[in-house]
């Protein structure tokens, strides 16, 4: 167990976790590794599984529908980012609190260790384990909020390069 805990906190989301608090979560949970080139996630698949991210590199991608010259519409398959095990400390923390479909694909861009948890069993650890899930639950929050403001500064800047293009 102690090997298997220290793989885990590898995800900033869980590495200053008690050995006690780690031993619930790996109970709760499974080691997944992707080969590079595997789908890990696909946009607009069911989601019900969050990923604390331990190893390797993953591209985010969406689709997106373009103006084609001269043929009308298109789909193409953009790249959002990269992420990189250490500095990305999970995702897929949306599905463990809404039905939605999975918002973008995630693709492994190299060999990826991964530790999988369902929502169920996310759900568990919080009604077991209540002061583990609050700190959980937290830290995702605080992350998502990060995201959230960093998405509102990027829809900022595209606005005013479109005001701007659109102006001349």
């Amino acid at each position: 167990m102690p090997k298997d805990a220290e793989r885990l906190r590898k995800a900033s989301l869980v590495a200053d976790l008690s050995d006690g608090d780690a031993a619930a979560i790996l109970a709760s949970g499974r080691f997944a590794r992707f080969k590079s080139g595997d789908t890990i996630m696909r946009e607009g698949e069911e989601s019900d599984t969050m990923y604390l991210f331990l190893e390797g590199v993953v591209d985010v991608t969406k689709n997106l529908t373009l103006k084609i010259a001269g043929r009308g519409f298109g789909h193409a398959e953009k790249s959002m980012t990269r992420l990189k095990a250490g500095t990305a400390p999970v995702f897929g923390e949306m599905s463990m609190f809404g039905d939605e479909p999975r918002s973008a694909t995630v693709t492994a861009a190299s060999d990826c260790v991964l530790f999988e948890l369902s929502r169920q069993a996310f759900e568990r650890i919080c009604d077991e384990h209540p002061r583990l899930g609050l700190a959980l639950t937290r830290r995702i929050a605080a992350m998502l909020s990060s995201r959230v403001r960093k998405g509102n500064d990027d829809v900022l800047k595209l606005s005013t390069a479109l005001s701007i293009a659109l102006s001349r």
